[in-house]
């Protein structure tokens, strides 16, 4: 394959990803998810309790540099969604040195509540694109998600510093 046209292709990408970015990180857009839920949850918690759902069970650490915030302040929000029985914290079974947070019951029902909401609001974004459009997008992404995993697994440089 020529490569001759990637690194202005990686400078455009790079610019789409950072404006997802900004709006998956904005707390506006949270807020209208959990009320378009027609949910009571504290912003901060949402990201945590959508994050263990997916991925879960998750150290503190790794949900923590998942969301990109200081693990003591995630293993405080954590305690919150444990009380508000989203979560529950326990002994990993690999390492039971790492407490681990996993999805309830109640949280399931809290993040399909959410994921019916994100349908709701994507089907207006995706309305004039073609069907075979959004699967290509998808299929795209996940393969772009997949290959930054593994380069960011496997590369002895620091990733650290993000965009």
């Amino acid at each position: 394959m020529q490569n001759t046209h990637i690194p202005a292709l990686t400078r455009q990408l790079h610019i789409a990803l950072l404006d997802i970015m900004a709006v998956m990180n904005n707390p506006k857009v949270d807020e209208a998810m959990v009320r378009a839920a027609g949910l009571s949850l504290d912003r901060a918690l949402f990201a945590l309790l959508v994050s263990v759902e997916r991925f879960g069970p998750l150290g503190i650490v790794e949900l923590a540099d998942r969301v990109g915030r200081d693990y003591t302040t995630v293993s405080r929000q954590v305690a919150k969604l444990d009380e508000l029985g989203l979560v529950e914290r326990r002994g990993s079974a690999r390492d039971r040195r790492v407490r681990e947070a996993s999805i309830t019951l109640a949280g399931k029902e809290m993040t399909d509540f959410v994921d019916a909401a994100r349908a709701r609001m994507a089907s207006e974004i995706f309305e004039s694109w073609e069907e075979e459009d959004v699967g290509d997008l998808v299929r795209l992404v996940q393969k772009l998600a997949k290959g930054m995993r593994e380069a960011t697994a496997s590369s002895p440089h620091d990733t650290s510093q993000g965009s």
